[in-house]
């Protein structure tokens, strides 16, 4: 099920993720569905794809609110839910929504920041309720964070995974540790895709995206691996600006291909299990 989820008034940044659901739901329409596999697999045939729209006006107190309970009634009615953001303040009220239990983020930053912006739902996550300990953060990159958000995350006991230990063990195994970290104990486990973990070459459209981060395939592998466990019911795609991407629109590109990946990791669960 895909949710469109307009946000950018409370981001760090000038922000134009507003435009986002709709432009990346205008990218879809330039892939194809088919998985080559072996065997080929069309995506449209085999699963049960809907998209719900979006919500109006989710900024703001009232907006969250709506966020949490469209959010609470679709996580019932599917297997996955992909909100298309918007700017990574909706990571907070979807993951409430969807009860989620544990996170997995793919970020090159921590998001524990003070106060409500796009730069602090994950520590608004962890004031609410959520266990430090289920969430593990994939792609925390050198020189795009401080030293006291690393702190803050060390002594909440957050698993953090930076960037140059992904690179070295590897996408596989890195799934692997990350699903059984945030899957310990009830509860489903919400997966937080933040654009601006790629390099800048790759997504120029995400404002606080850097030179040497993940390169398009690296994302996808990573995206497709995640969501193939059966824990992960709900996910957001964010922080890409449409209206700042490349004359080619290549941001909005990769994000709609990890729309794509999403739904290839939820079919891998029915031939798998």
């Amino acid at each position: 099920m895909l949710l469109g989820l307009p946000a950018c008034r409370t981001s760090l940044s000038p922000t134009g993720a507003d435009a986002t659901p709709g432009a990346g739901r205008e990218a879809l329409r330039r892939y194809s569905p088919t998985l080559l596999g072996p065997p080929p697999v069309d995506l449209a045939a085999a699963l049960r794809l809907a998209d719900a729209g979006d919500v109006a006006e989710p900024d703001g107190s009232e907006g969250e609110a709506r966020v949490r309970g469209r959010t609470a009634e679709l996580t019932a009615r599917t297997a996955l839910l992909i909100a298309l953001g918007g700017d990574n303040s909706i990571t907070c009220a979807t993951a409430q929504g969807a009860g989620a239990g544990g996170l997995i983020t793919l970020d090159a930053h921590f998001d524990l920041r003070d106060g409500v912006s796009n730069g602090s739902p994950v520590r608004r996550l962890v004031d609410d309720g959520l266990d430090p300990t289920r969430i593990v953060q994939i792609g925390i990159a050198d020189f795009a964070d401080s030293a006291a958000y690393a702190q803050r995350a060390a002594d909440l006991g957050i698993r953090v995974i930076t960037l140059d230990e992904l690179r070295r063990r590897g996408a596989h195994d890195v799934i692997a540790e990350a699903r059984e970290v945030a899957g310990r104990g009830g509860g489903g486990i919400h997966l937080d895709i933040d654009v601006d973990v790629c390099d800048r070459a790759v997504a120029p459209g995400c404002p606080a995206s850097v030179p040497g981060g993940l390169q398009a395939w690296e994302l996808r592998t990573l995206v497709r691996g995640l969501s193939a466990d059966a824990g992960v019911t709900s996910a957001d795609i964010v922080e890409v600006d449409a209206a700042a991407d490349a004359a080619d629109g290549r941001t909005v590109r990769l994000a709609a291909l990890c729309v794509l990946e999403l739904l290839a990791g939820l079919h891998r669960r029915k031939v798998t299990v």
